[in-house]
């Protein structure tokens, strides 16, 4: 098997979930192109393993591992994201700004209104 058909792919994989990562800003295809990316390592770690062919298949054990961390890791990235919406209603990552209640935040904007001096209508 040679080497260069799955690094390739891989390498496109990857290009193509950092690119989902730096233009999307929903945070459910963020969290699909991390997913992506993760896939791409798994699919390099494979090949790699079946490249060197070792007796302790240590690419294929990584990916075991990597897919657990990334199972766990859509679990709670999406528990967060619904969470989120819920009290905020939008998945947006620019207006998610802060993260904590959005009525101590409108808050925190009338003092510091009134701290400037200007008057809260």
């Amino acid at each position: 098997m040679h080497l260069v058909y799955p690094a390739v792919l891989a390498a496109l994989l990857f290009s193509i979930g950092v690119y989902g990562v730096l233009a999307r800003r929903n945070t459910v295809l963020v969290l699909m192109s991390v997913e992506l990316m993760l896939n791409a390592v798994n699919l390099n770690l494979v090949a790699f393993d079946a490249w060197l062919r070792d007796a302790l298949h240590a690419g294929q054990a990584l990916t075991l591992f990597t897919i657990t961390v990334a199972a766990a890791e859509i679990g709670l990235g999406l528990a967060i994201v619904l969470l989120v919406f819920r009290t905020r209603g939008t998945a947006d990552i620019d207006r998610l700004t802060a993260l904590g209640d959005p009525s101590e935040d409108a808050e925190d904007a009338e003092a510091d209104t009134v701290l400037k001096g200007q008057a809260v209508a």
